[in-house]
């Protein structure tokens, strides 16, 4: 499996996101279990959850606690996020305020069983509460040993720039939407190239499952090549730059073994170009 550097820690270029293991149409957990040590025969040594991956206010933490039985005893870097809550039904709340930020931080860190956690993310801006705040908080949860590196979910660039400043330098991930059908954050995976800030794009996959429009061209050098589309689309966005570590979710064996052998795929310039004109 091809490495690449996450703030001070060397990890899988290609991760998992573990969202799909725990939300509405979950599998079972043998099933989900099977689809984290997958993962890990596989090579991924990056996993990322978040509190609030889980079908509503009453398992929340789900996600953290079934990663932590899936790699127990493996050496592996879980990154996960606070920032986000859940409501009844089923609903998506946000709370960055300070104070729960660090009582969150200390929830996970029970749950994941550690005493400090590898990568800890901010989720996302709470219009309620200034960035400032919240980035403050992992200011101080690093500087108290409570997490080894901050990272930040859906932040615009001058949220990131900002964010960096506020940690010294210190800001080790940066993690948004991008697929061939959302672009919109590539100012932002632009900015993480410059900085040497790692970025790690949720749901890399959006929109090259289906034969038609983008999944065509994907699927046209999937065939060149012998390999899934999904490999193709993964091994595009590596190409992008050294930076970038892609976390696509999956609650399949299969499905995430396919994933990772993306860091093996290595496209030809042609190939590249192809793709770039089909998304652009």
């Amino acid at each position: 499996m091809q490495q690449r550097e996450l703030g001070n820690t060397q990890v899988s270029a290609i991760g998992l996101g573990g969202m799909p293991l725990s939300v509405e149409g979950r599998p079972d957990r043998d099933r989900a279990i099977a689809t984290v040590r997958a993962a890990l025969d596989a090579g991924i040594t990056l996993i990322d959850t978040a509190d609030a991956y889980s079908l509503d206010e009453t398992d929340f933490g789900h996600n953290e606690e079934l990663i932590t039985e899936a790699a127990k005893g493996e050496d592996v870097l879980i990154a996960t996020k606070g920032g986000h809550t859940r409501t009844s039904g089923g609903g998506w709340g946000l709370d960055g305020s300070r104070g729960y930020l660090k009582s969150a931080c200390e929830a996970s860190l029970r749950r994941l069983g550690v005493e400090a956690i590898g990568l800890y993310q901010f989720h996302r801006p709470d219009p309620a509460v200034p960035v400032e705040e919240s980035v403050g908080a992992l200011a101080e949860l690093l500087d108290e040993g409570k997490i080894r590196m901050a990272g930040v979910s859906n932040f615009s660039p001058s949220e990131i720039t900002m964010a960096n400043d506020l940690l010294g330098g210190r800001l080790a991930a940066v993690q948004n939407q991008f697929s061939p059908t959302f672009q919109s954050s590539l100012p932002e995976l632009e900015l993480c190239d410059e900085l040497g800030i790692a970025f790690l794009p949720w749901s890399p996959l959006g929109g090259i499952s289906a034969a038609g429009d983008l999944g065509g061209a994907f699927a046209a050098v999937g065939s060149e090549l012998g390999v899934s589309p999904q490999q193709v689309c993964l091994a595009w966005m590596l190409a992008k730059s050294p930076v970038v570590l892609p976390i696509p979710g999956s609650s399949r064996p299969a499905s995430i073994a396919d994933s990772a052998r993306a860091a093996a795929l290595e496209l030809s310039a042609d190939q590249i170009a192809a793709l770039d004109s089909a998304v652009s």
